[in-house]
């Protein structure tokens, strides 16, 4: 699935099940509680803090999921085209880092 039939299924599932959009504000706090999980099982599982029991069978897909919904459904109702605004960034990464990355020695 393309992003523009993303920001699609997510504004149909917010008809069909949400009611509503929470309001921007909401959602913001909801994108930044979803980072915190998101954070907590990288920090556990890939870093140097040992995983809680109760963390063991947390998804990370799923997690990651639940932040693309949140950010699907800021651009939804900011009236951002997603698809053309991640495609408009990819090109001006490509443009900017295309020798960045191969010259940086760090990365050898």
């Amino acid at each position: 699935m393309d992003i523009k039939n993303a920001q699609i299924t997510v504004d149909n599932w917010i008809k069909d099940h949400g009611v509503r959009y929470f309001n921007e504000l909401t959602n913001m706090a909801q994108l930044t509680e979803e980072v915190g999980e998101v954070a907590r099982i990288i920090a556990r599982r890939y870093g140097e803090q040992s995983e809680k029991e109760s963390d063991k069978d947390k998804d990370l897909g799923e997690e990651l999921a639940d932040v693309l919904f949140v950010v699907l459904c800021l651009a939804n109702q900011t009236g951002v085209n997603l698809q053309e605004a991640f495609n408009k960034r990819m090109d001006k990464k490509a443009k900017r880092d295309h020798d960045r990355h191969h010259n940086n020695e760090k990365l050898k």
